[in-house]
Parts: structure tokens; sequence; C-alpha cells
């Protein structure tokens, strides 16, 4: 099997440029699933049903998110209603929508999806360590194909989970920073890993925001509102082959591409 996970789609950018070059992409690696991070598809910041639709309509089977996944309001009412978008598995009971999916393809075989928020420098919401090995456990009842979005910002907290799990699961995929790292592997216990995934969004930007207003708001400490940048697209995302007798990965390879 052969997996796609599309860095976090940032604004309209991100999101033409996935439609540009998608196509190609499943076509070249002989994808079999497509997951994308979303959480900042809506003018850069957050997600909402409509565009979540569009996602979709692309070619995308499963949109993880992060901590945006609630800034845009009218959204937290939707989320509940769409199991294939996912929000960190580890919020607190009671927080709508889901973290994790199984999904299954027209042949009856089943993938498990999970997303996970680290902690470090974010949110203290309930310990991803922790709930990620329970998900994990009764996932791998159904299959042993799993896959985890780590959403987190600290670079030694995602090493440090994907060790973690390194045997457990097929892959653990670092989003949340923006910045792709040159770090995929397979790990010892057949886990692919890599630190982040990077973005899909402007390439002239600072994270996907307009450069100058970054720059103005660390020259001045001003507050400021931040746009979406424009212009040329960067596709950022990695391939992963999974054995699915195993679960255990056998090959990884990292994408970047710029658009047009």
């Amino acid at each position: 099997m052969k997996v796609l996970f599309i860095g976090d789609i940032v604004g309209k950018v991100g999101r033409t440029t996935t439609k540009a070059l998608l196509p190609a992409i499943v076509d070249r690696y002989k994808i079999d699933l497509v997951i994308a991070n979303g959480e900042n598809a809506a003018g850069g910041f957050g997600i909402t049903d409509k565009i979540a639709s569009e996602i979709f309509n692309l070619g995308v089977h499963i949109i993880t998110t992060g901590n945006h996944v609630w800034d845009k309001k009218e959204f937290i009412p939707q989320i509940a209603k769409l199991d294939y978008v996912l929000r960190p598995l580890n919020y607190p009971p009671g927080v709508p929508g889901y973290g994790s999916i199984l999904y299954t393809f027209s042949n009856g075989e089943k993938v498990a999806v999970i997303n996970l928020s680290g902690r470090v420098f974010m949110s203290y919401i309930d310990c991803p360590f922790r709930i990620g090995k329970e998900e994990v456990k009764k996932l791998s009842n159904f299959t042993k194909t799993i896959i985890i979005d780590f959403h987190a910002e600290a670079t030694s907290e995602k090493i440090a989970f994907g060790y973690f799990m390194d045997g457990e699961v097929s892959a653990v995929i670092g989003t949340h920073t923006h910045v792709q790292t040159a770090d995929e592997r397979i790990l010892p216990g057949g886990t692919a890993y890599i630190t982040d995934v990077g973005m899909t969004g402007p390439y002239n930007s600072v994270i996907g925001i307009e450069k100058e207003q970054v720059i103005h708001r660390f020259l001045t400490n001003m507050p400021m509102r931040f746009e979406t940048a424009k212009g040329e697209g960067c596709f950022s995302g990695i391939v992963i082959e999974i054995d699915e007798k195993t679960g255990k990965s056998t090959a990884v390879q990292r994408l970047q591409l710029k658009y047009p």
C-alpha cells in the first residue's frame, strides 16, 4: 500500500497547489490513500465544512488538523458531522469531533488514522503518549496499518513520540511548524517517521503568512492582523509504502514541489 500525506494546506494558494499537483503525484507514485492536514485551509486559519468538501473533491480521503481546528467558530458544530475530518484525539472528553478513523477500502482492507497533539509549547491537553498508545491498542484489533499525525511544536517531543510508537504503528508524521525537515526515515521497528512534513501553501512567505507583516511584528512587537501570502505555491508531502500484512513501512520518500 502507498500512502501520501500532504503537509498543512494553507489558504487558497495551498488549495490551488494541491488541485494542480495532486493528480499527477497520485498517478506517478500509485497512491492508494491520500491524507492531508487541513487545519489552516480556510484563509490560513482554521477550516470550514465547505472547504473540507473542496479538499475531499480534490482526491483527499482523510483530513487531519491540530490546534487551529477551532479558529472558524462556525465549524465547531459541523465537525461532529464529518467523520473524515479529524481533530486531535487527546482533547478532553466532551469535545466535538473524532480523533481517529478506521478507513475501509472497497476491497474491505482497513487503515487506521489517528490525530494527536503535542503539549510542549502548546495547549496542555491530555497526554498524547498515553492516549495514543491506548488508541493504537484498540485499532490494532481491526488493522495492522496505523498512521499517526502528531501535531506538535518541539522536535524533541516529536522524535520521542516516534520512538515511543516504533513498531506499534506504520507511520508517525509530524505536522504544525510548516517547515519541512530532512529526517525522513524508517525507525528500527518498521515505523516510517518525519519530524515535520512541511506546508502546502505560499512559497514566498513566513510559514504561509505575508513576510512583511511577520517582519514588522518582530521589529515592533505590535499586534497586527496576519494575512495569508499570495503568489507561488509549494507542495510538501511524504509518500510511504507499507506492507499491509505486517503493518511495517518498507519505503519513505519526502516531496517538495513548487507551483507553478
